[in-house]
């Protein structure tokens, strides 16, 4: 089955990769009742950041992967999972064959996602084919130097990307998909996601919440 047949959409910014390991992303506010094999949390903001939706999905062999500056906020998980990985921008693991990049994510005209915070998103390389969640960020000049099959990128603006900025995003990247993100709940609406489709070059998949 194809990575993109894998991926569902949990809510603003929240994703489940499932598969031989489920990967968990940014869980927040969540119905589902999924554990996570390997939880990805990008930053330290409530939104991607909740204590109760992790104690949800985390189970005794889950791996956690995130930022330095989360430790305080998990640092009560160390003894209910298996491992917490701390990684920074272009920090590279692998977990079972999965392999997970830190990429940078940051605001660049406004104040909420400062670089120097060093959070980060994630490209996942999974049965060769790789996918990137940009997390919280702004169109930012690593874009540049990044590939990936599937882009996952916000498009509520505000404390992100808007949508006219993440199909210009798109455009530098050159995914093959491109999945719309962080709308629908504290900021941002369908139609973010809709203008977004509108006007990126690329196939554009505008997933319905589970």
């Amino acid at each position: 089955m194809a990575l993109i047949d894998n991926i569902h959409f949990l809510g603003h910014a929240s994703f489940l990769i499932k598969g031989e390991k489920n990967i968990m992303i940014d869980p927040f506010k969540l119905t589902t009742t999924e554990k996570a094999d390997i939880l990805l949390i990008s930053h330290e903001h409530y939104d991607h950041c909740s204590p109760e939706d992790i104690e949800k999905v985390i189970k005794d062999s889950t791996i956690i992967v995130t930022v330095p500056g989360n430790q305080s906020k998990i640092a009560s998980y160390a003894d209910k999972v298996a491992d917490i990985k701390l990684v920074k921008p272009h920090d590279t693991i692998e977990i079972e064959e999965i392999k997970i990049e830190a990429v940078p994510a940051y605001n660049t005209n406004k104040d909420f996602h400062p670089k120097d915070n060093e959070w980060v998103g994630f490209i996942l390389t999974i049965d060769n084919e790789t996918l990137y969640f940009s997390a919280d960020t702004d169109l930012i000049e690593e874009m540049n130097n990044l590939t990936c099959d599937i882009a996952i990128l916000p498009v509520s603006g505000t404390y992100v990307m808007t949508a006219e900025e993440a199909a210009e995003a798109s455009k530098i990247i050159k995914p093959k998909i491109a999945i719309p993100m962080h709308y629908g709940d504290i900021v941002g609406s369908i139609d973010d996601a809709n203008k977004f489709k509108e006007l990126c070059d690329c196939e554009v998949r505008i997933l319905d919440k589970e």
